[in-house]
């Protein structure tokens, strides 16, 4: 009897060493977890934000010529008009009698002229018989090529006032849209030292033109052509497309910060964008709608000896690759053991990372070390039970929202 209780506490003092042993090794085992991402598609870009104004792509400023007191005016805001289309006009009865001056003029050189010609005639026949003077023929002579100056000149006052009278009247030099009307019927014009503007007349509403500021630190990345996306605050839900036309090399500066203007085409058929409305655009310098991804913290992973204890690491050597591209070095996590992969890279938005060579899609990425406790700390502090906690595929942004 005293064998056999001998025997049974040997066997339980070995099931509790092996219990110890095992809720020992547990408990280290499970001190340490990885966290990890599939790679998998999807949609990744670098853009470069800046802010602009929209403004029609072309636009004309109509002047006046003459001075004069404006008449009448026949066009408000926003009215269509044609090419030729009367916008206004100034008043032209003193341009009328400064015509009805050099017509008289005009006709009094005229007079004159005959009459010099018909002296010439004479005094030209006369020196021919020796009747008259070397000197005296010279006399005939000026006065007659003085008589037709004077009826040249009198002919280009003339055309000045008729083209003056002409001038009064205001034409829309395009088709186009009224921006801007600067001027009311009893208005003086003064166009004596530069010619007033008017009127302020948009070609086409339907095409507008976006002038942005892109900060010199992100002007190397911009080519024309690129996909502009952005939006104004009237139409906060909609958001509008376009692309860049041209990055014009002459910068602007303001306290020190250097920007180019960049010129950006966006269509506008609805109507929908005002002249002078604040755009917050994104330039789309690169972009990928089917790219292999993993998260940007894989790549500054590196695991270190607390892994060994859970898993067997297989390292990769980098300087055996060909350096010539952008290659760097991640984990891959196979079941109990971690491989080093060399991956050569593409975009990166500094949340995600584009793999264009050596990672195939559904592989395991290692993002990170973490122990037990501090993952149950991070969880008490940061996250409230009664409060659903969204996803991390929810919380990225879908190809969808960049379209």
């Amino acid at each position: 009897m005293k064998k056999r209780m001998l025997i049974i506490g040997v066997i339980l003092v070995a099931i509790m060493g092996l219990m110890y042993y095992w809720l020992r090794s547990s408990k280290k085992n499970k001190g340490i977890f990885l966290t990890t991402s599939t790679a998998a598609y999807g949609y990744i870009a670098n853009t470069v934000t800046a802010t602009g104004t929209a403004e029609p792509v072309d636009t004309v400023l109509v002047g006046a010529q003459v001075s004069g007191l404006l008449k009448k005016v026949y066009v408000d805001f926003n009215d269509v008009v044609r090419q030729g289309q009367l916008l206004a006009k100034i008043d032209p009865s003193i341009f009328n009698e400064q015509q009805v001056e050099a017509t008289a003029n005009l006709a009094n050189t005229k007079s004159n002229l005959e009459y010099q010609q018909a002296n010439f005639n004479r005094q030209q026949e006369l020196f021919n018989l020796g009747g008259i003077s070397q000197s005296d023929y010279q006399l005939a002579v000026n006065q007659y090529k003085n008589a037709k100056a004077a009826v040249d000149n009198a002919q280009a006052l003339l055309r000045v006032a008729q083209r003056n009278i002409y001038y009064t009247n205001i034409y829309s030099p395009i088709n186009g849209v009224v921006l801007n009307r600067n001027v009311n019927a009893g208005q003086t014009i003064a166009a004596s030292f530069a010619a007033p503007t008017l009127f302020v007349i948009a070609r086409d509403l339907t095409k507008m033109e976006v002038n942005a500021a892109v900060d010199e630190a992100d002007i190397g990345g911009v080519r024309s052509g690129d996909r502009v996306s952005f939006t104004v605050d009237a139409f906060p839900d909609d958001i509008f497309n376009g692309n860049v036309r041209q990055v014009v090399l002459e910068p602007s500066v303001s306290s020190n910060v250097v920007t180019y203007p960049t010129k950006i085409i966006v269509s506008n058929k609805e109507l929908k964008l005002k002249p002078g409305m604040t755009a917050s655009v994104n330039i789309y310098v690169q972009e990928d709608s089917n790219a292999l991804l993993i998260p940007s913290k894989a790549l500054t992973f590196k695991p270190d000896s607390t892994l060994l204890k859970k898993f067997v690491l297989l390292k990769n050597n980098l300087h055996s690759q060909n350096p010539g591209g952008n290659i760097v070095s991640i984990w891959i996590k196979k079941r109990d053991t971690l491989v080093e992969k060399n991956i050569f890279i593409g975009i990166n938005d500094d949340s995600r990372v584009e793999v264009k060579r050596g990672l195939a899609a559904g592989e395991i990425v290692v993002t990170g070390i973490q122990t037990e406790a501090k993952a149950a700390g991070a969880g008490n502090s940061q996250h409230s039970p009664f409060i659903p906690q969204m996803s991390r595929s929810n919380r990225s942004t879908s190809p969808g929202s960049h379209k």
